[in-house]
């Protein structure tokens, strides 16, 4: 079979279409044709080395997959071939075919298809836990969210309309983004590439500032997010896409009895309650037409590095999959 993998540290450039051997499915595991992986941010940060936790090498990045399960192991119990469905794993998605415990499926329905459903697992997940688990978002708080036309903050903004935000403020860096980010349901929307965006956010509250702030940009914007904090305040880190990493003053949260907390989706789902009710719920937004999932490109999984390049760039609107 074929898979994306990277041998080196560095740019788009160190994905390489390789060859690997078909793995076959053990014990409680299924083999599954993939029909679509997801590209994410973390799989930029895996491939440039700046993961939370270290990545060993060589590496086939991919943590999202939705397909057709082809071979079961002996022990599967509730899975059997030729079902549809999605999975979110460690590594391995960029490939063809993936090896995975049943214990980590999820069925398919049949009138959702595969780019969809891979939309939702780490983006879908991530959204909901960083807003409702960390965040302890309220009925009637405000929320900023940043890069909000991305895969993680389209999702969020619904949800934070679904949990009873008051004011959803919404970031972009266009206005096409910011555009999308108002269709999904933000209240108010602000470019963050523009100078003066604080003070939009305290106009917006009225002085006040936010009581939720979602922050995976890093560097100043980071800074510049804590000093949107309502007395209070929470403002969630899931991520550095610039690149740069902040460095701030713990001690200014105190004068406002302020937080910052950080999120990594591993440990929600070492806690199979938190990770199977949240699913559900997501599914049932999605089944009621709440949620809906914005694909913003499909590219041969041979041009991994494109979507990298793309996805790096901000130049895209939603969620990016692979199509093997």
């Amino acid at each position: 079979m074929k898979v994306i993998k990277f041998e080196e540290f560095g740019g788009p450039e160190v994905l390489k279409w390789s060859d690997a051997e078909k793995p076959q499915p053990r014990g409680s595991e299924v083999l599954i044709e993939v029909k679509s992986s997801g590209v994410n941010y973390a799989d930029t940060a895996r491939r440039e080395g700046q993961y939370v936790v270290p990545t060993a090498l060589p590496y086939v990045p991919g943590s999202e997959v939705a397909g057709i399960i082809v071979e079961t192991g002996n022990d599967v119990r509730n899975f059997s071939k030729g079902q549809r469905v999605v999975a979110l794993i460690e590594s391995g998605g960029y490939s063809q075919y993936v090896a995975v415990d049943e214990r980590v499926l999820t069925p398919v329905p049949d009138n959702v298809d595969f780019d969809q459903a891979v939309a939702l697992p780490l983006q879908g997940l991530s959204a909901y836990h960083i807003l409702k688990t960390m965040g302890r978002l309220a009925p009637g708080e405000t929320v900023l969210i940043h890069a909000a036309a991305g895969g993680v903050g389209a999702i969020a903004v619904q949800l934070a309309k679904i949990f009873g935000a008051s004011k959803i403020i919404a970031t972009a860096s266009t206005d096409e983004k910011l555009a999308h980010a108002k269709k999904m349901g933000a209240t108010h929307v602000v470019n963050y590439s523009e100078d003066g965006w604080v003070e939009k956010v305290k106009e917006i509250t009225e002085g006040k500032g936010v009581d939720v702030a979602l922050e995976m940009v890093g560097g100043d914007v980071f800074n510049q997010t804590v000093k949107c904090l309502a007395p209070f305040g929470r403002l969630v880190i899931f991520g550095a896409a610039s690149g740069q990493q902040a460095t701030f003053n713990p001690g200014q949260l105190m004068r406002k009895n302020q937080s910052v907390i950080g999120f990594f989706l591993p440990q929600i789902m070492r806690n199979p309650e938190l990770f199977q009710q949240s699913f559900k719920e997501l599914l049932g937004y999605m089944a009621s037409g709440q949620l809906t999932l914005t694909i913003g490109g499909s590219y041969p999984l041979e041009e991994a590095a494109q979507a990298h390049q793309m996805l790096q760039g901000r130049k895209t609107i939603g969620k990016l999959v692979l199509k093997p």
